[in-house]
């Protein structure tokens, strides 16, 4: 192996760039006639628009056009979709209700569009949109997901009764019940995961071109998935026909899942450009971003857990009601149901587990996926119950997770998934270990010297990555593949280009994708090029979303390079004469075993291409593609081991350790894979103690829409990760990989909580547990 190929700890080739600020974002892209695009955006949470006067913006410096929802609806244009069909419990299918990229008639949240203003300037096009004149007839707004099922709420969408999208099982809910009349113990629990506003470096941005002589476009967008944009805007919206449509995902700045989705903006920016027959651009202010990028989380559920006598779990459930919002968008179904509730088994041998999810509309913001998507919900509920379990009952935490771990695999859990591989108690001897479990009582006494209060919280997790196979999640509701397609073109020179449909925004994929080649053809990973983001040079691809650019885009590369690899050995044993058999590749040469005959890839590839001498039947090039549909998902799992200090004068908390131990499968690179856990673990930490998205709960309006008031974790907030490593090679794939960019956001924020449990005594902590939360339960 050599210092460039997998398991090495290789700098990113892509970080060049971005440091020095040679980077190419949305918004650094210029084209010729640009015009800017702002907003106007409704001041309610629900209202009916009466009238749009736009003559006095008409009449500014600038100002091409105000285009209005029924200007939008006068051209045909269909609504945006949610991608994932759910059926409730009794058959029936969701209820979505219509999504139009302007509002035309009602508003249903604070920030929903009513209209758009074009100009030559941003300042040209801010100032007119402030004179856009809009005549509303407020509307009462439901914004609890509770209320809004309540008999005379305010209704959202016709389409939904009583606010209600549906009601999802999952699970024996007859064999649950029975497992509670025998429990010894039954614990029970309530809580609230907090809504979350994802908060990328980079924000939303788009720019569209029209081309009137070829009558296509062009869309430069902040995307994680290219191809499933330009199918959304071709075959539903109705923008153009596919063929028609180029989307390009330049650099992007961070997504987190919140850059998965097809949202409005785009959509009438690349309408807009053909209406005024100029590019238009748009880039979101931070305040824009608050209002409407795709919000997270906000689940308020009821669980109980059933032991025996043995403090073995028997039984499980759970009664969620999840806020979506006010409208429906790509993930939005699947995240609160097949990305929630087939992980409530966590590590945990259970027999029993039922589960029903309610889906509800309110007059806020959308909610879909966002780092974790699902996942976190289910880690957070199942490790805040165990723990409570443990002090109920007065066994040891430690030894009641083991008493009930998996012990063996592959393991078919009650909630559909078929864990392949793991190993639990590995993980968690480790993590005490390295958290220093046993000097835990000692450090207590100490801090109680200083009138300071330290405990320690656990979380294990397991999650579900790499979304599979095809027509399981076909079967499922899901309205694409979940497979990835790759292609690996060597250059007749020997240097190689790969195509790939994962998309990335921060991972790193240049420089991982770049080790596998460099690893098995001998080439330095200057010598590999990785084109992604732009429909018009990669074949259809899925995206990145779900930890799955390595478990599924990385081994589709694997497959096509295995078929460059086997063309490459039947040139080379023409040329040397010698058997397929007995070629080998190594160090950037083919070779015939114990001979010292060779050749340089590079003469190999040059052949190939020059096509003088190739064995019988063999096209010229070097030059192949594939597609990878995985045949199960993979399953990263950990423990994380959180330890706090808290002031009872204040409520002030201070992580001072946090150990992360995780199962990735075979890692690709271990810098890289660090600096996924760290970053997932500051977000996890974000939730637990910082972030929560509040709205008024009788006007709508979002009080957490800025800086000022929407607390994010900063450098001094976090300590320095202890991080380590377990692992089970995953049997599902080729390359043995598991993903890692979630998994700090999955574990961390149970943890953090269940530790300030344990320093302050009371249950009664909630997500964010600010300052003034835990003082409150300190004092009672």
């Amino acid at each position: 192996m050599g210092a460039d190929g997998l398991g090495q700890r290789v700098l990113r080739k892509e970080d060049r760039r971005f440091i020095t600020g040679k980077s190419r974002y949305t918004d650094d892209i210029a084209v010729a006639r640009a015009t800017h695009a702002v907003f106007v955006r409704s001041p309610y949470a629900h209202a009916r628009i009466r009238n749009i006067d736009a003559s006095e913006a008409l009449a500014m410096p600038g100002v091409h056009a105000v285009l209005t929802g029924k200007d939008f609806a006068e051209d045909k244009l269909g609504s945006l979709i949610c991608g994932w069909m759910i059926h409730s419990k009794d058959g029936t299918p969701m209820k979505v209700g219509a999504h139009p990229s302007i509002a035309a008639d009602t508003v249903k949240h604070v920030g929903d569009q009513v209209a758009v203003v074009i100009a030559d300037t941003r300042e040209q096009a801010r100032d007119a949109a402030e004179k856009v004149a809009v005549d509303y007839e407020e509307l009462p707004a439901v914004i609890d997901p509770v209320k809004a099922m309540e008999p005379g709420a305010p209704q959202i969408h016709p389409e939904a009764p009583n606010n209600h999208i549906f009601t999802w099982p999952i699970g024996d809910e007859a064999a649950t019940d029975a497992a509670f009349k025998d429990a010894a113990h039954v614990v029970k629990i309530d809580v609230v995961n907090n809504r979350l506003i994802p908060n990328a470096i980079e924000p939303r941005a788009a720019l569209a071109v029209y081309d009137e002589a070829e009558e296509s476009y062009t869309l430069y967008n902040t995307t994680q998935n290219p191809h499933v944009a330009r199918l959304v805007l071709s075959a539903f919206v109705g923008v153009a026909p596919e063929h028609k449509l180029r989307v390009v995902g330049p650099d992007v700045g961070g997504g987190f899942g919140s850059k998965i989705y097809v949202y409005p903006e785009e959509t009438v920016c690349l309408w807009a450009s053909k209406k005024v027959g100029r590019p238009v651009r748009w880039t979101a202010e931070r305040t824009e971003s608050f209002l409407t990028d795709a919000h997270a989380r906000d689940h308020v559920t009821h669980a109980e857990m059933a032991f025996d006598a043995d403090h073995r779990i028997i039984g499980f459930k759970v009664n969620t009601i999840a806020n979506i919002g006010a409208y429906m968008q790509i993930f939005s179904s699947v995240t609160p149901t097949y990305l929630y509730g087939t992980l409530l088994s966590g590590q945990y041998d259970m027999k029993n587990i039922y589960c029903e999810v309610t889906a509800v509309y309110t007059n806020t913001n959308c909610v879909d996926a966002y780092r974790g998507a699902g996942r976190p919900e289910a880690t957070y509920l199942l490790e805040r119950l165990i723990e409570k379990a443990a002090r109920e009952m007065g066994v040891d935490r430690v030894e009641l997770r083991r008493k009930n771990f998996i012990k063996s695999f592959p393991h078919q859990t009650p909630v559909i998934m078929n864990y392949d591989s793991g190993d639990f108690d590995a993980l968690i001897e480790k993590a005490l270990e390295l958290a220093d479990y046993k000097g835990l009582p000692a450090r207590k006494e100490e801090a109680k010297t200083r009138g300071k209060l330290r405990g320690l919280g656990f979380s294990t997790y397991i999650e579900a990555c790499g979304l599979a196979p095809s027509a399981a999640v076909g079967s499922l509701g899901a309205g694409v593949g979940q497979w990835e397609s790759a292609e690996v073109r060597v250059n007749p020179t020997g240097n190689v280009e790969v195509l790939t449909g994962s998309h990335s925004h921060g991972q790193g994929h240049e420089t991982v994708f770049a080790q596998l080649i460099a690893d098995r053809l001998g080439i330095g990973v200057e010598n590999v090029q990785i084109v992604h983001g732009d429909t018009d040079k990669v074949q259809f691809g899925m995206g990145t979303y779900g930890s799955r650019s390595g478990p599924v885009g990385l081994n589709a590369i694997h497959k096509a390079l295995e078929k460059v690899e086997a063309k490459a050995k039947k040139i080379a044993a023409h040329l040397m004469e010698a058997a397929e058999d007995d070629i080998v590749i190594e160090g950037g040469k083919l070779k015939v075993a114990g001979t010292d005959k060779e050749l340089s890839f590079g003469e190999v590839s040059l052949a190939a291409y020059t096509a003088h001498n190739l064995p019988q039947g063999i096209e010229p090039g070097l030059k192949e593609g594939a597609f990878y549909d995985p045949i199960n998902f993979t399953f990263p799992s950990g423990c994380h081991v959180c330890e706090v200090e808290v002031d009872p004068d204040t409520g002030h908390t201070e992580i001072v350790k946090f150990t992360a131990v995780d199962d990735f499968g075979n890692i690709m690179n271990p810098m890289i894979v660090e600096g996924q856990v760290h970053g997932g673990l500051t977000q996890g930490i974000g939730q637990a103690m910082f972030e929560g998205c509040i709205y008024d709960k009788e006007t709508g309006q979002l009080l957490t829409g800025s800086y000022m008031d929407y607390c994010m974790p900063r450098a001094a907030d976090v300590p320095s990760y202890t991080l380590g490593h377990s692992t089970t090679v995953c049997p599902s794939n080729p390359l043995g990989l598991k993903g890692c960019g979630e998994a700090g956001a999955i574990g961390s924020p149970p943890s953090v909580i269940n530790a300030i449990i344990d320093a302050t005594g009371s249950d009664n902590i909630a997500m964010p547990a600010t300052p003034e939360r835990v003082w409150r339960a300190i004092h009672g």
